[in-house]
């Protein structure tokens, strides 16, 4: 069964059990997996799927971060419990040691030696890691793997 698939049955069995707050956010999802094909005419992949769900992951950390600065934690609850719904759409993620051999592989393909290389790092890293690790954190481990 495809991610998209998945998440379109998530959201029937939600409406069935009448889980107003699992609804809510699994409907978030699918409009923006919607809005995605319908802006670009095409049928989404996988790995088109996947980047809605790290996209939508990343914008409910942002939120949780901003709403503890203003000390709403009535937000930052339901922002928790959004992420963590999304995040079980995502496959099993990479330990720290698996990103490291990862990037290793990546610089060595690439040949990359210094900075102005990471663009060709992170193409390569970014189409293998996708959905699997935060990418944030694996451009911050290149850029100290690079730098002199």
């Amino acid at each position: 069964m495809s991610l998209k698939a998945k998440i379109t049955e998530d959201m029937k069995s939600a409406l069935r059990a009448k889980d107003a707050p699992r609804l809510s956010a699994i409907r978030l999802l699918l409009a923006a997996i919607k809005q995605k094909e319908i802006d670009e005419r095409i049928e989404l992949t996988e790995a088109d799927v996947l980047a809605i769900v790290d996209k939508q992951i990343k914008q409910r950390r942002d939120s949780i971060a901003q709403y503890q600065a203003a000390n709403r934690q009535d937000l930052v609850d339901g922002e928790t419990f959004e992420l963590n719904l999304l995040s079980a759409y995502l496959p099993v993620q990479l330990t720290e040691a698996e990103i490291a051999e990862e990037i290793a592989r990546a610089i060595a393909e690439t040949g990359a030696r210094n900075m102005p290389d990471m663009g060709k790092v992170m193409a390569l890293l970014k189409g293998r890691l996708a959905g699997r690790t935060d990418m944030g954190k694996v451009s911050g481990w290149v850029r100290a793997r690079l730098s002199p």
